[in-house]
């Protein structure tokens, strides 16, 4: 299956950002791209400093953001991962940060919320995303073809009991959408997407934002597709917009898991006690 991933320099206009988006994703297509994957928060990169500002630029599931991409996906029969979307909930005065897969008849078959927020210093900036979005409880798997995949979201990335929870649940591809910062991708990005694949010999699909965002926060870039060995299949610069390309194949998967039995074995015992799986 081939893939396709979309690298964005999303800013704080978010209707440029989607009609941005939905032009990346028509050329995907274009070159016959069966699963095509965007990167965290592709629509809007911006200064949220209050509740109010962000219910503002969030939306149902389903909203503004999604519609042009189902109605991609409908129309040439692919699988759409629309990174992540601030997805607004009646009551709430929070938002989550919420990634959405869309099958290959433009149906919301999936939805995960990401479920560790970042909070960190980078140089002189703060980055508080607890305070403004809710956390996720839920792992969820989704169906792209004949591969199960299992969703996750930018700084999920560094709690490998996750990713090893969706082994155990049979997922042969881990999809991490992101906007990971240039101060810590530089260090982190590929070691971490790597290891990721290899201790769970599974694919890693991870479209990045890249260039400064509306707070003065640079993302890295560096988009990647990891094969189940570790070897990197698809990787794109640091310094543009650009999509990149791979395929996916059963039989390299089932080969790595051949060379390695214990590692699915080790697999076997739960991980993450406290939190449901969603199998769509």
């Amino acid at each position: 299956m081939k893939v396709a991933l979309i690298q964005m320099n999303a800013t704080s206009d978010k209707s440029r950002n989607i009609v941005r988006a939905v032009d990346l994703v028509k050329e995907a297509i274009a070159c016959q791209s069966r699963f095509v994957l965007l990167p965290e928060v592709f629509n809007f990169r911006g200064v949220l400093t209050q509740s109010r500002d962000i219910q503002w630029i969030a939306e149902p599931i389903g909203g503004e953001s999604l519609r042009p991409f189902m109605t991609l996906a409908k129309k040439h029969k692919v699988f759409i991962l629309a990174g992540s979307v601030y997805e607004k909930v009646k009551g709430m005065k929070k938002v989550y940060n919420t990634s959405v897969l869309i099958d290959d008849h433009g149906k919301i078959s999936t939805r995960y919320r990401k479920i560790h927020l970042f909070d960190a210093i980078i140089g002189k900036k703060v980055i508080k995303e607890s305070k403004l979005f809710a956390s996720g409880r839920k792992m969820a798997i989704g169906v792209v073809g004949k591969f199960r995949v299992g969703l996750s979201v930018c700084y999920d990335l560094r709690f490998p009991q996750l990713y090893k929870s969706y082994a155990r649940q049979g997922a042969q591809v881990l999809c991490v959408p992101s906007a990971f910062t240039k101060a810590t991708g530089q260090a982190h990005w590929e070691v971490l997407l790597r290891a990721r694949a290899i201790e769970n010999l599974c694919y890693v699909l991870a479209p990045n934002q890249v260039g400064k965002d509306g707070r003065g926060i640079v993302s890295y870039g560096h988009s990647m597709v990891v094969a189940p060995w570790g070897n990197i299949l698809a990787k794109a610069s640091g310094y543009q917009e650009e999509i990149i390309y791979a395929r996916l194949d059963r039989v390299v998967l089932s080969r790595a898991r051949k060379m390695l039995p214990q590692v699915r074995r080790n697999s076997k015992e739960p991980l993450m006690r406290d939190m449901t799986t969603v199998i769509m």
